[in-house]
């Protein structure tokens, strides 16, 4: 399946113990099906010294998550929705594909 989802965009978590939350994509991985999201599934990272992080200990950070448990969120409807695709002409004939909101219509 194509990957419907950006980096940039808000979506709401739909699945886990954090759903409901709605959050930013930091990094979209359409191969594995996968996104990094702001604030969810944070892990800690145990980390030895190094020459760039001198100290070394433990860091958190955010893990992947599988796309299946976060939809796309439109802050027009404040709502999770699903992702429709509208043609525009531009100029010259050409024309854009533009995502839309599935429930209002709203440009994404």
């Amino acid at each position: 399946m194509k990957m419907t989802i950006k980096k940039n965009d808000t979506v709401m978590m739909i699945a886990g113990n954090q759903s409901g939350k709605t959050a930013k994509v930091l990094h979209v991985d359409p191969k594995g099906n996968r996104l990094i999201v702001e604030g969810v599934n944070i892990i800690k990272r145990h980390t030895r010294p190094t020459q760039r992080n001198r100290k070394g200990g433990i860091v958190t950070k955010e893990a992947p998550i599988h796309r299946s448990n976060v939809k796309l969120y439109c802050n027009s409807c404040n709502s999770q929705t699903r992702v429709g695709h509208k043609l525009i002409e531009v100029k010259d004939g050409k024309k854009a594909k533009l995502r839309v909101c599935k429930l209002c219509g709203a440009e994404l």
